[in-house]
């Protein structure tokens, strides 16, 4: 501790020295420099947690409708599928085939070496109808058979009469699986966890 410096002969006020002064400039800049230094990390942290492991999506249109709608927020998990299989009936963002800039969110429906149908309204795989509570929209008029290759997926939206999906675009490659949506966290009286 800097010993304090009286103001002159008879003076009462305390003064202090300069190297108290040097010493407060010195733990401020100090200071300065820790609180940059944390946003800095702060800042890179979360660009490789948005990069590397979470991804924040917007629905746009309403091909997921009623379990998803336009402007829905969600929380992408992008590093699950690289430990574990997609299970059928995950909700995913992929890219679309036909332009890999697009990122569509569509529900697995059919896995590698499924036969999947779909008529009157009624989708089954490998012969046995699928249960779909969360396709209350259903497409009486879309028809077909389609067996998925291997590592490649059906996808179907939820509003099955306005989606654009495996139907019209076919099978999805692996690669163009972007995550499995976990969380639809906006607007709040829509939060629900998948």
């Amino acid at each position: 501790m800097e010993p304090v410096v009286w103001n002159g002969v008879g003076s009462t006020e305390p003064q202090v020295g300069a190297g108290a002064l040097s010493s407060a400039a010195g733990a401020r800049a100090g200071a300065t420099r820790r609180f940059w230094r944390d946003v800095l990390l702060g800042g890179a942290a979360i660009f490789a947690i948005h990069i590397f492991l979470v991804q924040i999506s917007v629905v746009r249109g309403s091909s997921m409708s009623p379990s998803l709608r336009d402007g829905d927020r969600l929380m992408v998990d992008r590093v699950s599928y690289a430990m574990t299989d997609v299970a059928r009936f995950d909700v995913v963002v992929l890219r679309y085939p036909r332009n890999p800039e697009l990122d569509f969110v569509k529900r697995v429906v059919g896995l590698p070496g499924d036969l999947t149908e779909i008529a009157n309204g009624l989708v089954r795989v490998n012969g046995q109808a699928v249960p779909e509570d969360f396709a209350h929209i259903c497409d009486v008029h879309s028809r077909g058979v389609w067996r998925v290759p291997h590592d490649r997926f059906f996808v179907l939206g939820d509003n099955r009469p306005i989606s654009c999906d495996s139907r019209e675009f076919g099978m999805v490659e692996r690669r163009l699986l972007k995550g499995k949506v976990r969380v639809c966290f906006w607007p709040l009286d829509h939060f629900t966890v998948f």
